[in-house]
């Protein structure tokens, strides 16, 4: 087996890989591209499904979310403007840490990104659904809205396939046609937000006390934070990074890139808020129905107050609409149906190219095959956006309703955002020459908040998705030594090659059986009984994990050990994470070990701790050297520029 070959070469085929994406996207055009993904299915869901956790205080939750979401969204500036890449948040770990880390964090990216199409098509289905009964295209399971396998399953299969042959024909016809719909996704949301606040009732505002039946919080302060990675929130914003993922397709990235991001945001905040706001107050609880197993309507009404059985009722699978229609306003609720079909689904065919090019960006990064780079005639990598297809549509049969998807989804792209502070200063610490368009002001302030925002969101996500999270995310550790490690020679003979294929199949057959047999990972349900204890399940977890991490290090080469011990902090940080999780207020016990605040403020110790490691853990990785040297000669570019670290 060979040494790694040269990583000049690497870095010179990696930059050639994004040379051949073609660059014809403007400022406009990045900007139009995150303004859809921002505005997909979550402000139709979201707001309903946030106040069910949160009460009228949801309105705190989406705005502390924009908040979190800006100071993420500022410690990727400059890295995306000194390196603009295509799939560029699962390739910059790779440069500041090594592959080790860079293979983790683009997996669990990929996990995200892969599954929003699919999530903004149950949208399109569950508001068509509840809308026109007759079509079959919904089952109510527990109350909540699920595609049925006769007609919702396949339509949502076929709405992918459009998703899929929009992004086929390139990326100029993708910016085209989405620059109309984007326009389209300002002014519906912005009119129903108007249209709310006519019908808005004085008493759902009532009360400033907190834990009161019809107070502004009634399920106290908690239930703020946790609503917002939980309920849709935190995903309504996750379009952020689109111009980012597109950086590589720009024609001036390191001007539009960053500025297409922050306006996109603040965009999305305000229109966010306001709806939020109008629909908290224009519930009308007369009109409020619970759906029963057969999926009739009860005679009796929610309680006014009810926020959590007001999702449950004839209002969950369509909030917005029924509360227009109920309110005897004829036009704007056909508006709402159609902007159900449109505004999801051109979120969906944005974020089928997003995950196309994260199967790229892999592929480029050396993780995935180079036949993932393969370009069409137009020059869109479709073997990457074949491959998102077919794994979107596998998602739907795991979780065939939005309501389901959207808590994985936010804590997955959360765990991933973390890496942007991170990166921010190990770049200006070990690549200090880089031409730096965008300089974060205050780099010692914004990072690390940047990164404790991340951090949170994946915390308040809770436990029962957390879990999901984490079991899905190591999953991707026997791939690494598959197919990376195995065509970068990292072990030094073919024996120790042999030996990390066998330990990686014990690795998966161990994993899952600890995660099924286990009881807490997918067959959890609210007051279930899980076959091991919190503490039997953590520790056999724990040491599956250290059997494949010391097997891969003692089997490697020194230079993969070196990325190995490099990319550690993050599994250390994971694990340490859990029991908080498990035993603090968000977590699965009825009567919380460590209550909240303290649980919050022990989360948040953890990962300021993660963050001195992950800089400590930074380093000059070959692949960055050669992207410092080119820019010196002159070769890519970029006029190399003197910059100190601050």
């Amino acid at each position: 087996m060979t040494i790694e070959k040269s990583h000049v070469a690497e870095t010179a085929e990696f930059e050639s890989a994004d040379r051949s994406l073609r660059k014809s996207m403007g400022f406009n055009q990045l900007l139009f591209l995150s303004v859809t993904a921002l505005i997909g299915s979550g402000w139709l869901f979201a707001a309903i499904n946030s106040s069910a956790v949160a009460g009228p205080a949801a309105i705190v939750s989406w705005a502390v979310g924009g908040v979190f979401v800006i100071f993420i969204a500022f410690s990727y500036m400059e890295p995306s403007g000194m390196l603009p890449r295509s799939g560029a948040i699962v390739r910059y770990p790779a440069l500041t840490h090594g592959a080790f880390l860079g293979w983790f964090m683009g997996w669990a990216y990929w996990l995200s990104a892969v599954t929003v199409p699919a999530i903004e098509a149950e949208a399109v289905v569950t508001y068509l659904g509840g809308r026109f009964p007759s079509t079959n295209l919904l089952t109510v399971q527990q109350g909540v809205p699920e595609m049925s396998n006769s007609r919702g399953l396949p339509f949502g299969i076929l709405l992918m396939i459009v998703f899929f042959l929009l992004n086929f024909f390139g990326v100029r016809l993708l910016a085209e046609v989405n620059k109309w719909l984007t326009w389209w996704k300002i002014i519906v949301p912005v009119v129903t937000a108007c249209f709310l606040f006519t019908i808005v009732k004085s008493d759902n505002y009532s009360g400033l006390i907190f834990h009161s039946a019809k107070g502004f919080a009634p399920y106290g302060v908690p239930a703020i934070f946790g609503a917002i990675s939980s309920t849709g929130i935190l995903f309504s914003y996750l379009g952020f990074r689109q111009a980012l993922d597109f950086g590589g397709e720009a024609k001036n990235p390191q001007k539009h890139v960053p500025l297409a991001t922050i306006l996109s945001v603040l965009i999305a905040f305000v229109i966010y808020v306001a709806i939020q706001i109008g629909f908290t107050g224009s519930v009308d609880w007369s009109g409020a129905h619970a759906v029963l197993a057969n999926g009739s309507l009860s005679h009796s009404s929610v309680s006014p107050g009810d926020w959590l059985g007001l999702k449950t009722s004839n209002w969950g699978s369509a909030p917005l609409y029924t509360a227009l229609a109920v309110a005897g306003i004829s036009i704007m609720p056909t508006v709402l149906i159609v902007d159900a079909a449109l505004s999801p689904s051109a979120t969906g065919w944005v974020y089928l190219g997003t995950s196309g090019r994260t199967n790229y960006g892999l592929s480029v990064n050396g993780t995935l095959p180079k036949i993932l780079q393969r370009p069409n005639r137009w020059q869109v990598p479709w073997v990457s956006m074949v491959v998102a297809l077919v794994v979107g549509c596998i998602f739907f049969i795991p979780a065939p309703s939005w309501y389901l998807l959207v808590g994985f989804i936010s804590s997955a792209t959360a765990l991933t955002y973390i890496m942007g502070g991170v990166g921010t200063i190990v770049m200006r610490k070990h690549a200090p020459t880089l031409r730096r368009p965008f300089r974060l002001p205050w780099m010692w302030v914004m990072a690390p908040i940047g990164f404790a925002a991340a951090w949170m969101l994946v915390y308040w996500s809770g436990f029962a998705v957390l879990i999901q999270v984490y079991g899905a995310a190591f999953l991707g550790l026997p791939v690494l030594v598959w197919y990376h490690a195995h065509q970068r020679g990292w072990f030094a003979n073919a024996a120790n090659n042999i030996a990390a294929q066998v330990m990686s199949l014990v690795f998966l057959g161990t994993w899952i059986y600890i995660n099924w047999e286990g009881g807490w990972l997918l067959r959890i349900t609210p007051g279930a009984n899980p076959a091991w204890p919190f503490t039997t399940y953590f520790f056999a977890m724990m040491a599956d994990v250290a059997f494949f991490c010391l097997a891969l290090w003692l089997l490697s080469t020194p230079m993969v050990r070196h990325q190995v011990g490099r990319g550690m902090w993050i599994i250390v940080s994971l694990f340490a994470l859990l029991p908080v999780s498990y035993y603090g207020y968000f977590g699965p016990l009825k009567t919380p070990v460590i209550g909240f605040p303290w649980d919050t403020l022990i989360a948040l110790a953890v990962g300021l701790n993660g963050f001195v490691l992950a800089l400590i853990s930074g380093y000059r990785t070959d692949e960055l050297n050669d992207i410092i040297t080119a820019s010196e000669a002159g070769s890519s570019g970029e006029a190399p520029v003197t910059a100190s670290v601050s």
